[in-house]
């Protein structure tokens, strides 16, 4: 086994240059810092200093990037309000055989930004398109929440439109996945009052802000707290918002349930213990093992 790993290793270093060669006539969707210039990956540099030219949410944004890599490439404006007429020049510069890295003002294109119109137009062309992977604002917020990372919904930002925003809020309510949002600073105490009227004052939410720079704000408590919080002070900063689901809330079925009474619960509804154990862990947002202590514990007690 020692060897077949040894072999396995020495073709990766071999082939690593091969592997990573820009190739002509494809979209490279390159993965930038959401803050720590430090945090881009060797991959995504040599991507952005071998492709033909830079597809750019916001043209001055990338530059800086591009100036602190010491890089210089041929620009290209994508976002929102050219994304048709743009699309279609980059759809015919990569089928000439050029190659093109794609990337947002920060994080990973194509969320919350139309990097998924230009991988779908590609797509359809019959282009190549692959993935630089690297930050995401959503990703970095979930696991610095706290709360429950096994299953998540993202919903990028609220619609403008109120009737659409209480809509999809409407369908929220009993979501029991973690939910991630993102706001706008001037629109964050809106969002939170919002909130707080379709998930309830004392729903468990974490406002990340800054994220991964020197001065990274994570905020922790309930939605009232939060807006009591910012409506002393001003929203500051680009913000994810992540909510716990439903199963977190106050009105919870379990709330009151010790978690043997919790894991019975299951059990009467037809599951096995181990299914029932995994079913209470998920629903506290908590590890399996932490169930399976307790349920140890309270068979002691009873001997």
């Amino acid at each position: 086994m020692e060897r077949e790993y040894g072999e396995f290793f020495e073709s990766t270093e071999n082939t690593t240059e091969e592997r990573n060669r820009i190739e002509a006539g494809t979209l490279y969707l390159v993965a930038s810092p959401i803050g720590n210039l430090a945090d881009i990956s060797e991959r995504a540099v040599k991507v952005l200093s071998e492709c033909s030219f830079v597809a750019a949410e916001d043209t001055r944004v990338t530059a800086k990037l591009m100036s602190y890599l010491s890089l210089n490439k041929p620009f290209i404006p994508y976002h929102e309000h050219n994304k048709r007429s743009a699309g279609e020049e980059i759809v015919r510069r990569l089928k000439s055989g050029e190659s093109c890295a794609l990337v947002t003002d920060a994080g990973t294109p194509g969320i919350s930004d139309p990097g998924s119109d230009i991988t779908a137009l590609c797509i359809e062309s019959g282009i190549s398109v692959t993935a630089v992977p690297g930050p995401c604002a959503a990703v970095n917020a979930l696991i610095l929440s706290g709360f429950d990372t096994s299953s998540f919904i993202f919903e990028g930002f609220l619609p403008e439109k109120k009737k659409d925003a209480h809509s999809l809020l409407t369908e929220l309510k009993t979501e029991r996945r973690t939910m991630i949002f993102y706001s706008s600073p001037h629109d964050l105490r809106k969002v939170l009052e919002i909130f707080s009227e379709f998930f309830g004052k004392g729903r468990r939410i974490a406002l990340c802000r800054e994220m991964t720079k020197l001065n990274e704000e994570v905020l922790r408590g309930t939605i009232d707290e939060m807006l009591s919080y910012y409506t002393e002070h001003v929203p500051r900063g680009e913000f994810v918002v992540v909510i716990s689901g439903d199963k977190d809330n106050d009105s919870a079925f379990w709330r009151d349930m010790s978690i043997f009474e919790h894991v019975l619960f299951y059990e009467d509804n037809g599951y096995g213990r181990m299914d029932a154990m995994k079913a209470a862990a998920s629903d506290r947002g908590v590890a399996k093992n932490v169930i399976y202590k307790a349920m140890i514990e309270s068979d002691s007690n009873e001997r």
